[in-house]
């Protein structure tokens, strides 16, 4: 990999606003870098080569004339669920092929706003109901540690792309983990903020009516530092979100964030994870404790009872959406999405007495967390019971046990549900060199505190390694 290709974003637009580095450098590096890798990874939808030059001409010119922004000339990707102006927005199914936006989503109008040079989008599972990213309009994405491991999913895509340095950060969305589990597959960092705190206007599904509260968009980056920079960006209200929020980023400053509680579980007392995941946990809780945090072990109440009411909001009613769209097409529909909908299919129906049940227990189940964490302001879990798995995987033995595919996602659905804030940070490998992220959680509206704590473990365990793919 190229020197340039590694430097984190923030470091990017560093340079570049002081001369060291040009637009246009920094974007052929990348189109060199993807021409390289993406025949073996299959990260990207649509690279954008002349539109990508294009800007990077234009934002030689800006700095000749003195106007820049935060993130002046730095090479960014979108996940394909999201609406970018001339690209291809069909998350991944042949119901939507061929569908191009005519407008950016305020998002991505923000970050081209920002300066930042879309070099195109990334893959998706067919509408984003996996773990891992395959469909039949664009096939499979490949983890650049091990090629026959997956990058993860909804945002698998986007992952493998600033992992192996084809991106220098993007946009991801998560409903049930679709930030946080690709970066803690791949090694890089994920926030999943509140859900208002960034506008979801532009993404396919839409992000409204019951999924308003659960699935966001959010910053994927190989620095913690990176995701506050693009954050600082793209958060702010709009109109089209019905949660839409204007509460303003930077009320937390560093000793502020310090004297927070924070408190860490290994595992739930259900599902287990690997040694290297409590290791990792226990690493990171470690960490911040030396950089001056309180930090006490501490298993919030009702995570089981979260995680049947999330599956009853993202799978049933999935479901609901889904089944008509697929009923006389559901040949086209990739096996994965096919397998998603049986499980969805073999539970019972989601009645409107069984959805008004589910939506006031959300929200007392919401209330009785939150007032949990007026001890605990953070929490330090682990992402997923596993490391990346292999293509196809769904059942794992960990301690002894059988873990199943939805099984090993449970800690990362439980703060859809709830609305928290979330970021990964890489702090361990497996025995077989594969990365493994940690997780820190906070209140809604908290991300800077989130951010901070992030950015200590980045700084003093963690850190995004070169994957072997880049390496070559």
């Amino acid at each position: 990999m190229s020197a340039l290709n590694s430097l984190s974003a923030s470091e990017m637009a560093r340079l570049i606003a002081g001369g060291e580095i040009s637009p246009v450098e920094l974007v052929e590096a990348h189109l060199s870098r993807i021409e390289a890798l993406n025949p073996s990874l299959n990260a990207f939808v649509a690279i954008d080569r002349e539109g990508a030059r294009a800007a990077a001409r234009r934002a030689e010119s800006a700095l000749r004339h003195g106007k820049r922004g935060p993130l002046h000339g730095v090479p960014i990707t979108i996940k394909s669920s999201i609406d970018v102006a001339g690209l291809p927005c069909e998350t991944g199914t042949r119901l939507r092929a061929g569908n191009v936006p005519d407008l950016d989503a305020p998002l991505v109008a923000r970050l081209k706003d920002a300066g930042a040079i879309v070099l195109g989008n990334t893959n998706v599972p067919e509408m984003l109901m996996a773990y891992e990213t395959d469909n039949r309009l664009y096939g499979r994405t490949n983890s650049p540690w091990a090629l026959e491991r997956t990058a993860g999913g909804s945002s698998g895509g986007e992952a493998a792309a600033i992992a192996s340095g084809c991106s220098a950060a993007g946009i991801g969305s998560d409903g049930g983990g679709s930030i946080r589990v690709p970066a803690h597959f791949t090694g890089i960092c994920g926030l999943k903020p509140t859900p208002g705190r960034i506008p979801g206007t532009g993404h396919f599904p839409a992000c409204v009516g019951p999924f308003a509260a659960l699935g966001v968009v959010g910053p994927m980056a190989r620095t913690a530092a990176d995701l506050r920079l693009i954050l600082g960006v793209v958060a702010g209200p709009d109109n089209g979100d019905p949660l839409s929020v204007p509460v303003p980023l930077g009320r937390f400053g560093e000793d502020a964030v310090r004297r927070m509680r924070v408190g860490y579980f290994e595992d739930d007392g259900r599902t287990p994870v690997t040694p290297e995941t409590r290791a990792a946990v226990r690493r990171a809780a470690k960490a911040l404790e030396t950089d001056g945090f309180e930090v006490v072990p501490f298993l919030p109440k009702d995570l089981d009872r979260a995680q049947i009411l999330w599956w009853r909001v993202f799978g049933l009613m999935s479901g609901i959406v889904l089944n008509p769209m697929f009923a006389d097409r559901m040949a086209d529909a990739h096996p994965i999405l096919q397998e998603f909908l049986s499980w969805v299919n073999a539970d019972s129906p989601l009645s409107p007495e069984l959805l008004l049940e589910t939506l006031f227990e959300r929200d007392q189940l919401r209330g009785s967390f939150l007032k949990q964490m007026e001890s605990f302001p953070l929490i330090l879990s682990p992402v997923c019971a596993v490391p990346a798995f292999r293509h196809g995987e769904r059942v794992w033995m960990v301690d002894g046990k059988e873990v199943h595919y939805l099984e090993a996602m449970h800690y990362t659905q439980w703060f859809n549900l709830i609305g928290n804030p979330a970021a990964v940070v890489p702090a361990g490998q497996s025995p077989e060199g594969l990365p493994i992220g940690v997780q820190i959680i906070g209140r809604p509206f908290e991300e800077e505190a989130v951010l901070a704590a992030a950015e200590v473990l980045d700084r003093s365990i963690g850190g995004w390694r070169e994957p072997p793919l880049a390496k070559h």
